[in-house]
């Protein structure tokens, strides 16, 4: 078993690396080192209390207010059993504090998937992400929204393997992850975009393109994404929902379009694996996967591989 988990160590941080891959090489430059936890994001306003949470058997009128995966919503019409995020009837209010997690994985469930995690990967830093990306894991049947929690928990058990891992742990390569054929370059130091977080989150241009999304500066302080659970999990779900990689679908859009937990893995790191590329990591990918839905006790469904 040792030996099993030292080369899946191995592999994960080789594939960690490959994932995110950029057109140009990098140059040589200075390295920054990280700066406190308190230091790394602007003062904002407390987010308010969360409204009670929503419940599909419950009818909602007009103004109507919910709490669903950490945000508040406000109903434009009369509804019931339609999801706050997926569909236009839900005024989204923003996020809020203090609320029930009806998130479709429990917490019993979170820690039976990763028994032996770091403790920096808490349950509830992955609820508290869910606010960035209101359709994940939130679109669908009830099946479609389990197969697509599970597919991206996968991925992160085998890119961090096991969640044992909060940074990459080959020091070696943290300079080549600076393209600085990007017009903003690496502000923060040659070595200062290493894989870190759920899926080794790397690049400076992932972190800029992230950043800008999420409304983080971690083009100048990548250091957040090991500092703040909550980040770490909002970085892997900007990628999960918003990249396609070498794929050609978005991974979000995979699992809830039917495409299947194989187009997850191309759009991963597809350029390596798929197609013959790695047969053995797409075979314990898919292990994986169908592990984690028996934990959650759903179908994998079909179309696994690649």
């Amino acid at each position: 078993m040792k030996r099993i988990k030292s080369l899946l160590i191995v592999l994960s941080s080789v594939l960690a690396t490959a994932a995110f891959l950029p057109i140009a090489s990098a140059t040589a430059s200075t390295s920054a080192s990280a700066p406190d936890a308190t230091s790394a994001s602007a003062v904002a306003d407390p987010a308010p209390e969360c409204a009670p949470v929503w419940s599909a058997s419950t009818a909602y009128t007009r103004g109507g207010t919910v709490s669903h995966h950490g945000r508040n919503w406000t109903a434009k019409w009369w509804t019931q059993n339609e999801n706050p995020g997926a569909t236009t009837v839900w005024a989204d209010g923003g996020a809020c504090t203090g609320g029930v997690s009806d998130f479709v994985i429990s917490e019993a469930q979170f820690d039976a998937i990763f028994p032996d995690r770091n403790p920096f990967y808490t349950y509830q830093g992955l609820i508290d992400a869910l606010h960035a990306y209101p359709r994940f894991a939130n679109t669908g049947t009830p099946t479609t929204r389990a197969q697509e929690a599970a597919a991206f928990l996968t991925h992160a058990d085998f890119e961090s393997v096991g969640l044992q891992y909060v940074k990459e742990i080959n020091e070696d390569n943290y300079w080549r992850k600076c393209d600085y054929s990007q017009p903003y370059g690496c502000p923060a130091g040659q070595k200062a975009y290493y894989g870190r977080g759920p899926i080794m989150f790397s690049w400076n241009f992932n972190y800029k393109a992230a950043g800008d999304a999420l409304g983080l500066d971690l083009l100048h302080n990548p250091w957040l994404v090991e500092q703040d659970p909550s980040v770490a999990w909002q970085t892997a779900l900007w990628y999960w929902n918003t990249q396609n990689g070498p794929g050609t679908m978005t991974s979000h859009e995979a699992m809830v379009g039917g495409a299947g937990f194989g187009e997850t893995i191309r759009s991963l790191n597809g350029a390596l694996e798929c197609d013959g590329g790695n047969p053995a990591s797409v075979a314990a990918r898919v292990a994986g996967y169908e592990r984690i839905t028996g934990i959650l006790g759903t179908a994998p469904g079909s179309r696994l591989g690649c």
